[in-house]
């Protein structure tokens, strides 16, 4: 049987005292009436396991962490999706790099002449960015179901690190 425990909650159960990162405390795991419940008792509130206790440990409260992975800067994007212009074998990668500006409001579809349009049915995509005052046209090629993932995770990689893909 597989039991996910969350981790500590951030205040004391008896006390209701918020924990502090590094700060002695007590957990147990116990039935109770909506099943196994998990206590968080700070090292001073603790006279032992409660009634019903399956398990009991002591540790540390951890430290806050990050907040996780961050997106990349937009000026960062944008200058990896100039960098790829002409790279036949990146055509796919700055396609839905295009695309993610595009989504996240960074570019804006325009025809040839700057006028906002709807997506076009053409080989290129016309896109326009205020922040540079410039236009791109970037060919339309989604990749091939063999480079799906591959494409995928370079994207990802720099949407969420900001490196080169």
């Amino acid at each position: 049987m597989d039991i996910k425990l969350h981790r500590p909650h951030g205040c004391c159960h008896h006390s209701r005292r918020a924990f502090v990162p590094g700060e002695l405390l007590y957990s147990a795991l116990t039935r109770g009436p909506t099943g196994l419940e998990r206590i968080d008792c700070a090292a001073e509130c603790w006279s032992g396991p409660p009634e019903q206790t399956l398990a009991w440990w002591r540790s540390t409260f951890p430290a806050a962490q990050g907040g996780g992975p961050e997106l990349a800067p937009v000026d960062v994007l944008l200058d990896v999706l100039e960098q790829l212009d002409g790279q036949p074998d990146d055509a796919a990668l700055r396609y839905l790099l295009a695309l993610e500006l595009v989504r996240r409001r960074v570019l804006r579809l325009v025809d040839r002449r700057g006028a906002v349009v709807t997506p076009p049915e053409s080989d290129s995509l016309h896109v326009a960015c205020r922040r540079r005052d410039t236009t791109y046209s970037v060919a339309v090629m989604p990749p091939s179901q063999a480079d799906i993932a591959a494409v995928q995770d370079r994207l990802t990689t720099l949407l969420w690190s900001g490196g080169a893909a």
